[in-house]
């Protein structure tokens, strides 16, 4: 009777090749969800803004990983770019030291004017100390964003409530991003350009946000930085 139940037991044991197979998307999955965790402070960095006329989707991607080529050297980056034929949408997660590095770049970029790669450049928001990464590498999409509403009928909602929306969005695009590159079917370097149309960030928050008053551009956003918070008076220093 022993033998008789070794023999069943060995019988339903999967063969070798669907045991590598599981013990590889295992260790895939742990390898995905190592590089998610932090392992020094973590910031993530939300920007928008427009292409400059007959600018390729192509050249603002390239221009993006020569300067992440720069920064590797203090953190890995991950994130998302998203590109449509006028305007993009881009969240970055790494160390403060690399997002600063981004900030100054995309600053450089506003000071050219209108020969600039990009147009109303918006910072419309950096995050400190983030738990984990959404995001397991950095990509690049190229969409086309959908036209739910124009930016005219927008003008009711306050800014906080666009941004919000935004942000629940990426939140979705986010997490498709990562159960596709855990499944080893999807994950490969053209799934992200078939992001689901449900999941795609407005054409009309992007223009919106990127014209916004309220939200910082970069030399804005690294004035207020790198002012104190707290002026010292003269009569302190007397």
């Amino acid at each position: 009777m022993a033998e008789e139940a070794r023999a069943a037991a060995r019988h339903n044991w999967p063969e070798p090749l669907q045991l590598e197979r599981r013990n590889l998307l295992t260790a895939r999955r742990r390898w995905l969800r190592r590089t998610l965790q932090c392992r020094v402070p973590l910031q993530r960095l939300l920007v928008v803004a427009r292409l400059r006329e007959e600018v390729e989707a192509e050249e603002v991607a390239g221009y993006h990983r020569e300067l992440f080529e720069v920064a590797s050297e203090y953190e890995q980056v991950s994130g998302l770019l998203l590109l449509s034929s006028s305007q993009v949408l881009h969240v970055v997660e790494s160390c403060c030291s690399t997002i600063h590095f981004l900030i100054r770049a995309l600053a450089s970029l506003q000071n050219q004017g209108p020969s600039a790669l990009l147009q109303e450049i918006k910072v419309l928001m950096v995050a400190h100390n983030i738990p984990s990464r959404q995001f397991p590498k950095w990509d690049v999409a190229v969409v086309t964003s959908p036209v739910t509403h124009s930016e005219d009928s927008m003008q009711s909602q306050s800014i906080e409530e666009v941004v919000t929306e935004c942000l629940t969005l990426l939140v979705n695009v986010a997490d498709y991003v990562l159960k596709s590159a855990e499944d080893d079917s999807k994950a490969n370097s053209d799934s992200l350009c078939a992001l689901p149309p449900e999941l795609l960030i407005p054409a009309a928050i992007i223009g919106y946000l990127s014209k916004a008053e309220e939200c910082a551009s970069p030399v804005d956003f690294l004035r207020m930085y790198l002012s104190p918070v707290q002026p010292a008076l003269d009569s302190v220093l007397e």
